[in-house]
Protein backbone atom coordinates (compact mmCIF):
# COMPACT_ATOMS: atom_id res chain seq x y z
CA UNK A 1 0.00 0.00 0.00
CA UNK A 2 1.35 3.40 -0.99
CA UNK A 3 2.40 5.45 2.00
CA UNK A 4 3.91 8.92 2.37
CA UNK A 5 5.14 10.22 5.70
CA UNK A 6 6.25 13.79 6.32
CA UNK A 7 8.56 14.84 9.13
CA UNK A 8 10.78 17.73 10.12
CA UNK A 9 8.21 20.38 10.92
CA UNK A 10 8.32 22.50 14.03
CA UNK A 11 8.53 25.98 15.48
CA UNK A 12 11.20 28.27 14.06
CA UNK A 13 11.92 31.97 14.32
CA UNK A 14 11.62 34.26 11.30
CA UNK A 15 14.75 33.99 9.20
CA UNK A 16 15.39 30.44 10.35
CA UNK A 17 15.52 27.18 8.43
CA UNK A 18 13.82 23.81 8.45
CA UNK A 19 14.29 20.68 6.39
CA UNK A 20 11.18 18.64 5.72
CA UNK A 21 11.36 15.00 4.72
CA UNK A 22 8.88 12.85 2.86
CA UNK A 23 9.54 9.13 3.18
CA UNK A 24 7.75 6.87 0.74
CA UNK A 25 6.93 3.17 0.80
CA UNK A 26 4.71 0.65 -0.92
CA UNK A 27 5.25 1.74 -4.51
CA UNK A 28 7.94 2.23 -7.12
CA UNK A 29 9.12 5.61 -5.93
CA UNK A 30 11.17 6.40 -9.03
CA UNK A 31 8.01 6.25 -11.17
CA UNK A 32 6.36 9.16 -9.36
CA UNK A 33 6.74 12.90 -9.29
CA UNK A 34 6.56 14.29 -5.77
CA UNK A 35 5.18 17.64 -4.73
CA UNK A 36 5.16 19.68 -1.56
CA UNK A 37 2.02 21.59 -0.68
CA UNK A 38 0.90 23.66 2.25
CA UNK A 39 -2.34 24.75 3.81
CA UNK A 40 -2.68 27.59 6.26
CA UNK A 41 -5.74 27.95 8.50
CA UNK A 42 -8.71 29.20 6.52
CA UNK A 43 -6.91 28.93 3.19
CA UNK A 44 -6.81 26.46 0.35
CA UNK A 45 -4.01 24.02 -0.30
CA UNK A 46 -1.29 25.56 -2.43
CA UNK A 47 1.63 24.07 -4.28
CA UNK A 48 5.09 24.94 -3.00
CA UNK A 49 7.47 22.84 -5.05
CA UNK A 50 7.68 19.62 -6.99
CA UNK A 51 10.26 17.32 -8.52
CA UNK A 52 9.97 14.97 -11.45
CA UNK A 53 10.32 11.23 -10.99
CA UNK A 54 14.01 11.35 -11.84
CA UNK A 55 14.70 14.59 -10.00
CA UNK A 56 15.87 16.17 -13.23
CA UNK A 57 13.09 18.76 -13.32
CA UNK A 58 11.78 20.91 -10.51
CA UNK A 59 9.23 23.66 -10.11
CA UNK A 60 8.68 26.27 -7.42
CA UNK A 61 5.91 28.62 -6.48
CA UNK A 62 6.93 32.26 -6.61
CA UNK A 63 6.73 32.39 -2.83
CA UNK A 64 9.34 29.62 -2.59
CA UNK A 65 11.80 30.66 -5.26
CA UNK A 66 15.20 31.55 -3.90
CA UNK A 67 14.37 30.30 -0.40
CA UNK A 68 13.27 26.66 -0.75
CA UNK A 69 15.05 23.77 -2.43
CA UNK A 70 13.53 20.42 -3.28
CA UNK A 71 15.62 17.29 -3.72
CA UNK A 72 15.09 13.55 -3.85
CA UNK A 73 16.97 10.31 -3.49
CA UNK A 74 15.40 7.41 -5.37
CA UNK A 75 17.51 4.90 -3.46
CA UNK A 76 16.35 6.17 -0.07
CA UNK A 77 12.78 6.74 -1.37
CA UNK A 78 12.83 10.19 0.17
CA UNK A 79 12.16 13.75 -0.91
CA UNK A 80 13.35 16.75 1.07
CA UNK A 81 12.29 20.37 1.15
CA UNK A 82 14.98 22.66 2.51
CA UNK A 83 13.37 25.88 3.65
CA UNK A 84 15.54 28.91 4.42
CA UNK A 85 14.77 32.51 5.34
CA UNK A 86 11.42 31.46 6.71
CA UNK A 87 8.70 34.04 7.16
CA UNK A 88 5.58 34.06 9.35
CA UNK A 89 3.49 33.68 6.20
CA UNK A 90 5.14 30.30 5.63
CA UNK A 91 3.23 28.98 8.64
CA UNK A 92 1.06 26.09 7.50
CA UNK A 93 0.65 22.34 7.47
CA UNK A 94 2.99 20.98 4.82
CA UNK A 95 2.07 17.90 2.82
CA UNK A 96 3.91 15.79 0.31
CA UNK A 97 2.04 14.12 -2.50
CA UNK A 98 2.76 11.74 -5.36
CA UNK A 99 1.58 11.50 -8.94
CA UNK A 100 2.52 9.18 -11.76
CA UNK A 101 1.58 11.53 -14.59
CA UNK A 102 4.24 13.48 -16.43
CA UNK A 103 4.96 17.07 -15.53
CA UNK A 104 6.13 19.10 -12.57
CA UNK A 105 2.82 20.72 -11.77
CA UNK A 106 1.87 22.57 -8.61
CA UNK A 107 -1.86 21.92 -8.76
CA UNK A 108 -3.01 19.69 -5.90
CA UNK A 109 -5.68 18.26 -8.21
CA UNK A 110 -2.99 16.54 -10.26
CA UNK A 111 -1.76 14.46 -7.32
CA UNK A 112 -3.14 11.08 -6.36
CA UNK A 113 -1.60 10.17 -3.02
CA UNK A 114 -1.04 12.31 0.05
CA UNK A 115 0.73 12.17 3.36
CA UNK A 116 -0.77 13.29 6.66
CA UNK A 117 1.19 16.53 6.88
CA UNK A 118 3.63 18.19 9.25
CA UNK A 119 3.10 21.52 10.98
CA UNK A 120 5.49 24.39 10.33
CA UNK A 121 5.15 27.47 12.52
CA UNK A 122 7.28 30.55 11.96
CA UNK A 123 7.01 32.89 14.88
CA UNK A 124 9.14 34.89 17.26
Amino acid sequence: QLHLAESGGGLVQPGGSLRLSCAASGFTFSDYAIGWFRQAPGKGREGVSCTSSSGGSTNYADSAKGRFTISRDNVKNTVWLQMNSLKPEDTAVYYCAAKKSIGVTLSPYDYDYWGQGTQVTVSS
